[in-house]
């Protein structure tokens, strides 16, 4: 497929998405938005894709929202139309089969940091920063801002990032656990590449099964969480990967997981 605001590329098991509107520094448009859930969608039919990486390039890895298209919404009607855009590209990375990672140097802001939330890990170089800027604009962030971010660090820091509308570092969206790992600069993409070798390693429909298990529960009650982890794990119990995994651990050998 050809994209005109993202690139696609591979890269071994890696399936590389990065933001291509250098000049709007990779502020995401509603083209932009279709176009990563189409690429989604690709990585998710080809097996041997192992994992996605989003990223947007050395200096910005998305600003927020496309701000001329924002401008233009006129009343609730249109902006619940715009922000469902929003929504279906969030859900599109969350239920994603496989693991998705942030890999993000430089700016970070608002309707990108959503972005970033919703997928399943982040790792950052030194020099990038975060921020939800909403309350500068007047507006709040409606791109799942209000409820992944305390959901990830907490509600009074999540709070307190949102209160100020300021930016802050990578080293302190480390230390509050708002990125997995911290990498030097230049560096966030090479990482994430890294972790992808790790996964490649993994047997897919268990990374599939856990994800679904961590997002889906943390929805529900501990008790029907339970319940569905041990649906997860018993449906896990009839592949071949379940065996082909244990065959392989005690006969000690590398296993040949086929996602069956």
């Amino acid at each position: 497929m050809s994209y005109q605001t993202i690139r696609v590329e591979r890269d071994a098991a890696a399936a590389i998405i990065t933001f291509n509107r250098p000049e709007r520094r990779n502020a995401v448009s509603t083209q932009a938005m279709s176009e990563i859930i189409a690429a989604c969608r690709e990585a998710e039919a080809d097996d041997n894709v192992r994992a996605v990486i989003l990223t947007g390039g050395d200096a910005y890895f998305s600003a927020g929202a496309d701000l001329n298209e924002a401008r233009a919404i006129k009343g609730a009607a249109e902006g619940v139309a715009y922000f469902n855009k929003w929504h279906a590209l969030n859900e599109a990375l969350e239920t994603l089969r496989k693991p998705v990672i942030a890999a993000i140097e430089g700016f970070c802001m608002t309707g990108g940091l959503e972005l970033a939330l919703a997928c399943d890990l982040r790792v950052a170089a030194e020099g990038s920063s975060f921020a939800i800027t909403s309350s500068k604009i007047g507006t709040v962030a409606g791109a799942g801002g209000t409820q992944r971010l305390p959901r990830i660090v907490g509600p009074a820091r999540a709070l307190e990032i949102m209160f100020a509308a300021e930016p802050i570092d990578a080293a302190e969206a480390y230390r509050i656990g708002l990125i997995n790992r911290l990498t030097p600069k230049g560096g966030a993409l090479a990482e994430a590449k890294a972790m992808v070798k790790v996964y490649e390693q993994r047997a897919p429909l268990s990374l599939a099964f856990v994800k679904r298990a961590v997002h889906r529960g943390m929805q529900m009650d501990l008790a029907s969480s339970i319940e569905f982890e041990t649906f997860l794990v018993t449906t896990i119990y009839g592949t071949e990967d379940r065996l082909e995994g244990i065959g392989a651990f005690l006969e000690k050998r590398p296993a040949s997981f086929r996602g069956r």
